[in-house]
């Protein structure tokens, strides 16, 4: 049972039942919106809510799904199942192009993967489209929607002989027309009409008696008269006689197809309902995409255990106005179970309060629809029997009722009707006449509620109930989290403790004088003040113990990200040195067999000399030729006394080498005793006291030497760096593309970014389904390389391009 009957209007239904409408593609799927209601059982619901999640995939996979001609026929087979009647040539297309739609629906699901779509598979059970009647519609009716002309044998030969007497008549025409407009006769720049179903020349009416024929027709103002001339009456008989042959034909034709149709018609209302149900449910997931609703684990029990659920209207009023509104729903995490049934929710005015009850009442209503609910993953929902709803100004001046007097109606049904399987919804609880005796009364309903074992969300600003809430089991109390110091809502929902309202505070804020804000605390009394302090001071540690565990949330993620740079870092220093060791090795061996071959031939040289001093001295000098060239072992240098790098001294864009190393950086910042340094576009924190800072002319040395290495050194690679970073564009288009195409290219533009050290890219993909942008915001999330991933500014593209910052 749903109370009152404007649920709908009251909760914001109606909304998503008008959008839902507007998503539709034809009134078959209107149809079934029309009818949608809130369900009891669980295994229809289950059933429902799957072919929805099943549709919202297939529109996030990009699938090439039918989505055109999903016309309501249903007129035209009411008229085609009376004996002797015809369709006409509109009806037949409109037939025969949504019987293609439901062919090719049937089709894809056929062809799908069998564990894809299983639920959406089980609906096209038993549709028939007969292949022969296809075949008999396009025989006569084209994708354009006309008749074609070999239609039958007789249609084709009308269709010439019309043609071509229509030819003959435009040439004589053509002829009468030009004398006459030597003569003067017709009014400047008039050409033949169609005036009877037969082609008239126009006339001045001065001249009519020049012109011999069959006056048809004259103009509004009498000036113009629209002559058959004599000359082509028989060419118009002609024309005439053959469209009515014509005509004839094609009602001879049109008749047999509907003949051909009316067998058919039962099999055919089966199919239509079945494309009405495609349209309704491609409806429901193209909503579920808006929302960015989920599928919840869903209980036969009463039961709310919702993770970051929002509001979906607000939802979708935040996100159209984007650009305007930064704004975002903040969402709700929301728990009843059969030990806390009755969630009390207070805190102050305008703290959203209302919205969260809302929420809870719309969300469910819109579950048991069989509509996905915008909460998060692992989110679980239950069934209810009833949803009692108690909102808003209901006085009514015909049956004499006061608001708090339709309040207490609302009461008194809520407590006759609710049992173990109702939501009761009731904002700002007891309210409308004297606060002692409201919340007095207000006490008692919610103590018959939680005897009665009902579930329910219930707002107030009565601290009668927030007490009695907070000694009853069943009953748990929420609060509205709020900024004490700014006096600002948070809109957060806080379960296990109420909430104040802070209004002494806010009024103490807005400048209220201060003897009525002193004279107010007095008669509110110390005990509610305490109250009220106790409440302030316990909202002030919570958000201060917030603040610390970000921050340590967040020193823990730069101290995880400084460990992984690290670990890199010694990897790739360790890899570095294992391939220098591998070569200097392979050089070694080389170096050892040619100098073994040189002592060998020096002894041999010697020998053969008998020790003559002067071939003895010759070969000994070859040998230490060889030494020095080959071996390169020279007398050590002294070596350059360099300028020590000191913290003081050293700023942003001062060269710099690693001592006993060759290479050289750029200090990108100093911090105390270390330094942030870019080695070859490689980041990395280093002691100051491990640098030497470069002159200018010790960096020219090194990169003269470093061009010498270089060509040796990357000889047959193929990556030329520089070509990269110039031609590199910061921005990948992807408009237009298909899925896979995109993620090939995606992966592609990724790995060049890195390779070349970018340090920002973006990914255009517009808004369109939203298939793209999902793609290529999976595919950046599971990059390990990616930082960050997140909208364009509002005003350069928003959601319609993807913002990844690199590590």
């Amino acid at each position: 049972m749903i109370l009152p009957q404007n649920f709908e209007q009251k909760i914001g239904f109606s909304q998503l039942r008008e959008m839902l409408n507007e998503l539709c593609l034809s009134s078959l799927g209107r149809h079934f919106v029309g009818k949608m209601s809130f369900q009891t059982q669980a295994e229809p619901l289950q059933k429902l809510l799957l072919q929805t999640d099943e549709f919202r995939q297939l529109l996030n996979s990009g699938a090439d799904f039918p989505g055109a001609h999903y016309h309501d026929v249903h007129q035209h087979l009411v008229r085609a199942n009376i004996p002797g009647s015809y369709l006409d040539v509109s009806a037949f297309y409109a037939i025969k192009m949504s019987l293609r739609t439901i062919r090719e629906a049937l089709t894809f699901f056929t062809r799908a993967e069998e564990d894809l779509y299983p639920t959406l598979r089980l609906l096209g059970i038993g549709v028939q489209v007969d292949r022969n009647l296809l075949a008999a519609l396009d025989k006569v009716v084209d994708d354009e929607g006309l008749v074609r002309d070999d239609a039958s044998p007789l249609l084709r030969q009308l269709r010439q002989e019309l043609i071509s007497r229509q030819v003959q008549l435009r040439k004589q025409m053509g002829s009468i027309l030009r004398h006459a407009r030597q003569e003067g006769w017709v009014p400047e720049g008039a050409e033949p009409t169609i005036r009877g179903g037969r082609l008239v020349l126009p006339v001045v009416a001065e001249h009519k008696r020049r012109v011999k024929g069959l006056i048809h027709d004259e103009s509004a103002t009498g000036q113009t008269v629209y002559i058959e001339p004599a000359a082509v009456f028989e060419l118009n008989n002609d024309i005439k006689d053959l469209d009515n042959a014509y005509q004839r034909e094609l009602i001879r034709i049109l008749t047999q197809l509907t003949a051909q149709l009316r067998p058919h018609i039962p099999d055919l209302r089966k199919a239509y309902q079945y494309l009405g149900l495609l349209d309704f449910i491609r409806a429901k997931g193209q909503l579920a995409r808006r929302l960015e609703a989920t599928l919840p684990v869903l209980h036969p029990r009463p039961l709310l255990h919702w993770k970051q659920v929002r509001h979906p209207l607000l939802y979708l009023t935040f996100l159209t106005h984007a650009k305007n509104d930064p704004r975002e729903v903040v969402p709700l995490d929301i728990e009843l179970n059969a030990e806390q049934r009755l969630l009390l929710i207070s805190g102050p005015n305008a703290g959203g309060k209302s919205v969260s009850m809302k929420t809870v009442g719309l969300v469910q209503y819109m579950l048991q629809c069989g509509l996905l609910i915008p909460a998060g993953e692992k989110s679980e929902a239950g069934m209810f029997d009833d949803i009692f709803i108690d909102i808003g100004d209901e006085q009514s001046l015909e049956n004499d009722l006061s608001t708090y007097s339709s309040h207490l109606l609302n009461m008194k049904q809520f407590v006759t009707l609710a049992g173990k399987r109702s939501l009761v919804l009731i904002d700002e609880f007891g309210t409308g006449t004297e606060p002692s005796l409201g919340g007095a009364i207000a006490e008692a309903v919610l103590e018959q509620l939680n005897r009665a074992r009902a579930f329910g969300v219930i707002t107030t600003h009565y601290t009668n109930l927030k007490n009695y809430a907070e000694r009853t089991p069943g009953i748990v109390n929420g609060a509205m989290r709020y900024d004490p110091d700014q006096l600002q809502p948070l809109y957060r929902l806080e379960i296990g403790k109420p909430g104040s309202s802070f209004a002494i505070e806010i009024a103490r804020k807005i400048g209220l004088p201060k003897q009525i804000v002193e004279r107010a605390t007095q008669l509110v009394g110390k005990d509610k003040i305490r109250y009220d302090q106790l409440l302030e001071g316990l909202e002030k540690e919570k958000t201060e113990l917030e603040q610390r565990t970000a921050e340590a949330a967040k020193a823990e993620r730069r101290l995880k990200k400084a460990a992984q740079e690290y670990q890199d870092l010694k990897k790739y220093l360790d890899d570095t040195t294992l391939e220098t060791l591998r070569a200097a090795k392979a050089q070694a061996k080389l170096l050892l067999r040619d100098t073994n071959q040189q002592i060998e031939a020096t002894i041999q040289e010697i020998r053969l000399g008998q020790a003559d001093k002067e071939r003895t001295k010759e070969a000994r000098g070859k040998l230490d030729t060889f030494v020095r060239e080959k071996l390169q072992i020279e007398p050590p240098k002294p070596r350059a006394t360099r300028e020590l790098a000191d913290a003081a001294t050293l700023k942003p864009g001062d060269k710099v080498a690693l001592m006993g190393q060759e290479g050289h950086g750029e200090i990108m910042a100093v911090k105390g005793k270390t330094a942030e340094v870019s080695f070859g576009g490689m980041k990395t924190i280093v002691k100051i006291g491990q640098l030497e800072k470069l002159t200018r002319s010790e960096i020219r040395e090194r990169e003269k030497k470093a061009a010498r290495l270089a060509p040796a050194q990357y000889a047959g690679s193929g990556f030329n760096t520089t070509g990269r970073m110039a031609t590199f564009n910061p921005t990948l288009d992807l408009r237009g593309e298909r899925a896979e195409d995109a993620l090939t290219k995606i992966q592609s533009y990724v790995d060049d970014a890195i390779m070349l050290g970018i340090p920002e890219i973006k990914i255009l993909h517009g808004r369109g389904n939203g298939v793209l942008r999902q793609i290529a915001r999976d595919y950046l999330h599971r990059a390990r390389e990616v930082a960050s991933v997140a909208d364009e500014h509002a005003d350069r593209g928003g959601d319609g391009v993807t913002v990844a910052v690199l590590k």
